[in-house]
């Protein structure tokens, strides 16, 4: 028997509003079945899987969420330099962004990227780049990267900065908002690496849909899949049932569904708890992307 007895693959979404499409929750049980999506009437909202999370999730999951669950800090030496009080830990700055947000509903998190000592650090909509997004003027327009990010781009991937919230390739709306819930979860649920891995219960680890669609010989530039016969094609390379369907299935559905059979095949995996890049300082600063070497 493996660690896991179930496989939950989140597909998670910073956009605004209390019901969002980008959502899709993917689960696996050990016995190589097809995964299958969580359905809630009207859809999910990010306040739904929070409450998910805490009291329905199955015993013994490994969670998988598509977002990131720190910011850069080996970098610069801190997540905002030249804050004096810029948050010790990824902790701290989960609770950090959700107190600056409290007010806000459905885990929104605009009242911190919009306050004045933190927005200088964002790449905003409207060609707001803020004086410190990139921290060193030579870095690149992708923003500043965590250490995982680097092992990310070593594997083929395109990553870019959680401090970015721009464009299709924004992450940084879908990492604070997920920030918020993280702090929410304290007390409930691990959250691997910045808390070890316990040797029973669930857990909580950050995951990057791209290299599951990689590892199931999907080119990066063809990572999405939007058919169910695309899809099909990668749970088989994972090992996995196939789902039933045809024709068009929405990329936020196929994520969630082939990043959950990706865990179930390779959570037993030691090299995948022991990347060669991860310090105890990173992982409880940036923390890292589960599969990322």
């Amino acid at each position: 028997m493996g660690r896991f007895a179930h496989y939950l693959a989140i597909d998670w979404s910073g956009a605004k509003g209390a019901r969002q499409k980008g959502i899709a929750l993917g689960l696996a049980d050990t016995k190589g079945a097809a995964p299958f999506l969580l359905n809630r009437p009207g859809g999910w909202s990010r306040e739904a899987v929070l409450s998910f999370l805490r009291n329905d999730l199955p015993p013994n999951t490994l969670v998988g969420l598509d977002l990131g669950i720190g910011l850069p800090h080996a970098d610069c030496g801190a997540y905002f330099p030249g804050l004096s009080d810029s948050p010790p830990d990824a902790p701290a700055l989960w609770r950090l962004v959700d107190d600056v947000s409290a007010e806000e509903t459905d885990l929104s998190a605009t009242a911190f990227t919009d306050h004045p000592d933190f927005a200088p650090y964002f790449r905003r909509h409207g060609g707001r780049e803020g004086a410190q997004f990139r921290c060193d003027a030579a870095a690149h327009g992708r923003g500043r990267f965590r250490v995982t990010e680097h092992a990310q781009a070593a594997q083929g991937c395109k990553p870019y900065s959680n401090f970015n919230l721009v464009g299709a390739a924004q992450v940084g709306k879908s990492s604070l908002t997920g920030m918020r819930m993280l702090n929410k979860l304290r007390g409930h649920l691990p959250v691997w690496p910045v808390a070890p891995l316990p040797s029973t219960g669930s857990v909580i680890v950050e995951i990057y849909t791209s290299l599951a669609a990689m590892e199931a010989r999907r080119r990066v530039s063809h990572a999405k899949m939007r058919s169910y016969e695309a899809l099909n094609e990668a749970l088989d390379a994972l090992g996995s049932n196939r789902v039933k369907g045809e024709g068009p299935i929405d990329d936020h559905s196929s994520d969630a569904l082939l990043a959950a059979a990706w865990l179930r095949a390779v959570a037993d995996d030691p090299r995948r708890w022991h990347p060669a890049a991860l310090t105890p300082e990173i992982a409880q600063t940036e923390g890292w992307t589960f599969g990322a070497f």
